[in-house]
């Protein structure tokens, strides 16, 4: 099963690695995304430079590949791949296989080997990680992020209170309704992850000289 594994490993950060925002924007506007704005390749900066259409098909791509890497580590690892017992408790394989899949794509996303290691914050990223782990979280978060940032103006407000709010709702799932504990983990990791990436953010929204949306 570690041959396994690494190639989940390998794949998944890959996959996150792909520039979608940086292909975009050259192929379309013939500008690097990364020498503009936030200096990410992300949908949000890719918005702001190219405009609301490309940045919305950035999102969608970004998406799509960290979804993607999830649902190929849950093929490889499949549901009868048994369980690991640590400290009396059991977790499947699968699900680890989903959460390692998960936090390569959010490395590969940040830090992109296609793109001199230069990338996005992570949060689309993230959250096709949660529509392929559990629709529900995912689809929660999403439109806290939604309505966070059309009514604050601040997509990077939005990211973060969408990303919380995502992970606060896996906290009753898995105390009441024995939702793995290993995604509340993975959720945990990687949301500490965003806020990281947001310091600066956070800082200008301090100082109200945060970039607004549009």
């Amino acid at each position: 099963m570690v041959a396994e594994f690494i190639v989940i490993l390998v794949i998944a950060y890959l996959l996150g690695s792909i520039p979608f925002g940086l292909i975009i924007s050259k192929l379309k506007k013939g500008v690097d995304v990364r020498e503009y704005g936030s200096g990410k390749t992300g949908a949000t900066n890719v918005m702001r430079i190219t405009g609301p259409k490309l940045g919305v098909l950035t999102l969608v791509l970004d998406v799509i590949k960290a979804a993607g890497a999830v649902m190929l580590a849950t093929v490889i690892i499949d549901s009868n791949s048994g369980v690991l017992t640590i400290g009396g408790m059991s977790v499947y394989w699968q699900h680890i296989a989903q959460v390692v899949a998960g936090l390569a794509a959010v490395i590969g996303h940040n830090w992109p080997i296609f793109a001199k290691f230069k990338g996005g914050k992570g949060v689309t990223a993230y959250f096709g990680t949660l529509f392929a782990i559990y629709p529900p979280v995912g689809i929660f978060g999403a439109q806290i992020v939604a309505i966070a940032a059309l009514r604050s103006r601040h997509m990077s407000l939005g990211s973060i209170l969408g990303s919380v709010a995502a992970l606060c709702l896996m906290i009753p799932l898995t105390i009441l309704y024995n939702f793995p504990l290993i995604y509340l983990v993975y959720g945990l990791v990687v949301v500490a992850l965003i806020v990281y990436q947001h310091q600066g953010n956070i800082k200008r929204l301090k100082q109200g000289t945060e970039r607004q949306l549009w």
